[in-house]
């Protein structure tokens, strides 16, 4: 049998993307530019090694892997995408949304029991797990692993029992030894399912916890704060990171203050941040430390001489199972604040017609009350057609800005 990076110079090629409910629309502008445009500066199909992601990141994590190499699988996502809607992923119902803000406080019930899998959570998204299991062919991403055409995908999720961040890992041909030391990351290997990646991407407190494998997960960037470490201890040596956090300008910053301040006593404009953190900011630390690293590396090898790196090595890789190298990589972040897209387009979001549209504008409605501008909340929450077009057209924007980048990582 022979894998992928046989025949490109021993170099192990990475996609690792996190999450945070619709904001994973930018990770389709991404991956359609990626998928279909890049192939064509490469002259040849853009594959990927290792694929890992976290939330809505293991799903896309899950297509990529079974549909890479194929004519037109951007295109594909895109349309899935396109076709969402507010009423179409969540299921909607008079008693769920009167009794949405008693949920807040924790009181009244919520969708889901133990009884059919789920655990608590403010919205009832079983609509959205029936599109998981029809649109991702699962049976292509098992033949791509078993013959080798991807090497390993990781999906990352928090496990509620323990605390612990839990990392499944599909890897037909190879073993997870000297994996982390760390007690509170543990990683599984499995036989990646639709639960696997459902369960990844259930945002805590909206989404409800789903069950798999006897035990409850949540959204895997609640707990794991080293995202890009499953890669890495997978092989990958040339990365491409998508985030789905703007870094304001100062400018930008400035313009924003006053709102800022205006919308800290708003419950749903502290949820967003609150998401914010638990779910963006941990890529972010991650790239900076891996740029710290690479740093370190280098420098010793300038100053030391090619044996550096071998040399530490042999002590390393009895200490934590794994040598040190320097990792070539792109991170790719959105060039604006999704918030704010989604805050512009809940403006110009039309009244629809029946019992199902009013119930889907009571709950945009719901999650920007009181607030101007940035809407982080309805950023997780937002499946709808003018956002998910905003973001795709950002992410693939963004992407082909950087194309010059991309495809010298990619180069064999």
């Amino acid at each position: 049998m022979r894998y992928r990076n046989d025949v490109t110079n021993g170099h192990v090629s990475g996609l690792v993307m996190s999450g945070g409910g619709a904001r994973g629309a930018y990770e389709v502008g991404v991956l359609s530019f990626l998928l279909d445009e890049l192939p064509r500066r490469l002259g040849r199909p853009l594959d990927f090694d290792v694929v890992t992601g976290t939330s809505v990141g293991a799903i896309h994590a899950c297509y990529v892997a079974a549909t890479g190499g194929t004519t037109g699988a951007g295109a594909r996502l895109v349309e899935i995408w396109r076709s969402l809607s507010v009423e179409g992923v969540y299921d909607l119902k008079v008693p769920d949304l009167v009794g949405l803000p008693l949920r807040m406080l924790g009181l009244g019930r919520s969708p889901g029991s133990e009884d059919d899998g789920r655990l608590t959570g403010l919205l009832d998204t079983r609509p959205l797990e029936k599109l998981v299991r029809e649109t991702i062919p699962w049976n292509a991403l098992r033949r791509r692993l078993d013959e080798g055409a991807v090497e390993a995908v990781a999906v990352a999720a928090t496990e509620i029992a323990s605390g612990k961040s839990v990392v499944w890992v599909d890897r037909p041909h190879g073993s997870l030894k000297g994996w982390a030391r760390d007690p509170f990351v543990v990683a599984r290997e499995t036989r990646l399912a639709p639960m696997h990646a459902l369960a990844s991407a259930a945002i805590p407190f909206l989404f409800p916890a789903l069950r798999v494998d006897g035990g409850y997960y949540c959204d895997g960037g609640l707990r794991l704060n080293t995202p890009l470490s499953p890669a890495l201890r997978l092989g990958a040596d040339r990365l491409l990171v998508i985030g789905l956090r703007h870094v304001p300008t100062p400018e930008e910053d400035a313009m924003l203050a006053a709102h800022r301040e205006g919308n800290y006593p708003t419950l749903t404009y502290l949820t967003g941040k609150v998401l914010n953190a638990l779910l963006l900011d941990h890529v972010d630390y991650d790239v900076d430390r891996l740029v710290f690293m690479n740093a370190i590396l280098e420098t010793g090898i300038q100053t030391y001489g090619p044996e550096f790196l071998t040399r530490m090595n042999a002590t390393i890789e009895g200490l934590r199972g794994n040598p040190y190298r320097v990792v070539q990589h792109v991170y790719l972040q959105p060039s604006r604040d999704l918030g704010m897209i989604a805050s512009e387009c809940v403006d110009h979001r039309p009244s629809g017609r029946g019992l199902q549209s009013w119930l889907a504008d009571s709950v945009v409605r719901y999650a920007v009350r009181g607030v101007s501008l940035e809407a982080d909340l309805l950023s997780y929450l937002y499946f709808d057609r003018c956002f998910a077009e905003h973001l795709i057209d950002l992410g693939r924007a963004d992407a082909e800005a950087r194309a010059d980048e991309l495809a010298t990582l990619f180069a064999p």
